[in-house]
């Protein structure tokens, strides 16, 4: 399993914290150093079944800098897929990537479910 987040986020702390207490085996990857690909978001939104705004990180400021509210509506979903990939800030985290299950953030009572 795959657990993608940003170290200094408290979200993903508590998420590798709870990850860690049910002896979850998972590999992390830091979201800024190695920023999820176009492909790999693609096949993301396509397993995980949810809106595409759902991976859009809407309360990090280069969410707000670049006044995305406003813009996604009006782009294609291959635009903002592409606009993801180009910066791990944009991607709401931590992210849980698995052979048939994909979480974006950290709910507690949907990881229990789904993991």
């Amino acid at each position: 399993m795959l657990f993608i987040c940003y170290p200094k986020c408290s979200t993903c702390q508590k998420a590798k914290k709870w990850l860690d207490e049910h002896n979850i085996k998972y590999t992390e990857r830091h979201i800024v150093e190695a920023n999820p690909t176009y492909e790999e978001l693609k096949e993301w939104h396509e397993k995980s079944a949810l809106p595409l705004k759902k991976f859009f990180n809407t309360s990090g400021l280069l969410y707000k800098e670049m006044q995305l509210k406003d813009k996604l509506p009006d782009m294609s979903e291959e635009e903002q897929l592409k606009l993801l990939a180009t910066n791990g800030m944009l991607v709401k985290r931590p992210l849980v990537v698995g052979d048939d299950v994909v979480l974006v953030g950290f709910k507690e009572k949907e990881w229990t479910d789904k993991l």
